[in-house]
């Protein structure tokens, strides 16, 4: 993908799921043609006109009208009414003006993805109608859109890129706001963890003798341990209900599947107190109810869980090529360091003197604590993570230049407080995005010129 990033990846509205729902409807721009088989006085047909003036830009009529054709099809399809035809049309130019002003924003700030990226998009849209990418190409091609698919994805990619970055720059959230959505009911129940639950249950009869009852448990406790021992619990469901789960072979009545994601209130009442005291990917059971024999798999847990972080507190120093220095030198440079430390000499003084790191020179090449996934550049990480506490590495490279690195220290840090406030924040900040998106959406109309030509 290439274009410029201007904003931070803060939380947003509008996720890739969105945009692609969004990209089902279609706009382009149509072009202005010539008829060259015409007579020359005939030759200066205007197939096209200006349906607004949008400050440096314009909406085409064509837009107009193929995106009032999208929503009468849609429309159509869905069995929804729309309102009258002078009304749609005044809301959908009004749609394209505003469109028009955020991609002329986009432009200048050099928002513009490549067509790696569309073609990418294109194939989950393909995926998604359950079609290949030929085909998927192939149809639009077919219906004259292929052209204008491409552009209003690309066009799509750019207003989420702009409205992320502007909107979330307007969005304050305090810290007495997560602390008061924190302590909420409704926060509690937002932070709450969400368990993915496989369950099977084996049933057992009232008029089950105690000897099918004893047959049944070994059967499920034969199941539980398949699956504990790797097997898909889809398979292993298959596999009772044919009578393979078993020895000697023996056919039982076997329902379950998954329950998808729920919080704890929203579990079966045997699997409340249960499911919250298991690991993602345990599996317990059988468990016995009036109904049967149960076997629970917790598969997933989001949210709501203790976050341990690993930690490493590091030092560096970096030689960097530059105007005066090659890269050979540069080389040469940090040999000679590693060479000196490894003799004896004070790391954090030579670090002081030398290290081209301006942010942890001061430090002797400190760089104070970072988590070790996400925390330090990749390239960086990969090499300081496989270190021993005071091992020295030898000199290595990155995208920054030369290192000598040392990790001085290592801990374990819970940060679920931390992470708690985080995942708070975000959803403040999703509250808060659709009203103020709509509000700077006003703004940026209110100011700019437009004269409307219909």
């Amino acid at each position: 993908m290439s274009k410029t990033v201007f904003f931070s990846n803060s939380p947003t509205a509008s996720g890739q799921h969105t945009l692609l729902r969004r990209l089902g409807t279609i706009a382009s721009f149509a072009m202005l043609a010539l008829a060259l088989s015409q007579p020359a006085a005939a030759q200066r047909q205007v197939l096209d006109k200006v349906a607004a003036i949008v400050d440096e830009g314009v909406v085409l009529q064509s837009e107009l009208d193929l995106r009032l054709e999208e929503i009468r099809d849609q429309s159509q399809a869905g069995g929804r009414p729309l309102p009258p035809a002078a009304e749609l049309q005044s809301q959908v130019l009004e749609t394209l003006i505003v469109e028009n002003l955020q991609m002329q924003m986009a432009e200048r700030m050099g928002i513009r993805y490549d067509d790696d990226t569309v073609n990418s998009v294109m194939q989950s849209l393909a995926e998604q109608n359950s079609i290949s990418f030929d085909d998927y190409v192939n149809t639009l091609e077919a219906a004259g859109r292929y052209l204008s698919t491409r552009e209003q994805i690309r066009k799509e990619l750019s207003l989420r890129d702009l409205q992320r970055g502007i909107v979330n720059r307007r969005i304050s959230v305090t810290s007495q706001e997560i602390d008061n959505f924190l302590n909420s009911e409704s926060g509690r129940l937002s932070m709450a963890p969400d368990y993915f639950v496989d369950q099977t249950l084996i049933p057992v009869a009232e008029n089950d003798s105690a000897d099918v009852v004893r047959a049944k448990e070994q059967f499920a406790q034969q199941m539980a341990e398949a699956v504990r021992n790797g097997t898909d619990f889809a398979q292993a469901r298959a596999a009772a209900q044919s009578g393979a789960a078993s020895n000697p072979p023996t056919s039982y009545q076997v329902s379950g599947g998954e329950l998808g994601w729920r919080k704890t209130e929203q579990l079966p009442t045997l699997f409340v107190d249960l499911v919250p005291t298991m690991q993602r990917g345990d599996v317990m059971g059988p468990v016995r109810s009036p109904s049967g024999f149960h076997l629970i798999k917790l598969v997933d847990v989001r949210g709501g869980v203790t976050s341990l972080v690993n930690q490493s507190r590091v030092r560096h120093i970096l030689i960097t090529p530059n105007e005066i220095r090659t890269e050979d030198q540069a080389k040469e440079l940090i040999d000679s360091l590693y060479a000196r430390i490894s003799g004896g000499e004070d790391f954090a003084g030579i670090a002081r003197q030398i290290s081209d790191d301006s942010a942890s020179v001061v430090a002797g090449g400190d760089m104070g604590w970072a988590n070790d996934r996400g925390g330090m550049p990749a390239d960086f990480a990969a090499v300081v993570n496989q270190l021993e506490v005071n091992e020295l590495s030898e000199p290595f490279r990155t995208s920054y230049g030369w290192h000598i690195a040392q990790v001085q220290e290592r801990r374990e840090t819970d940060m679920t407080r931390e992470s708690s406030r985080q995942q708070a924040e975000g959803q403040l900040r999703a509250r808060k995005f659709d009203v103020e998106l709509q509000n700077w959406l006003i703004e940026i109309r209110e100011q700019a010129y437009v004269k409307i030509l219909l």
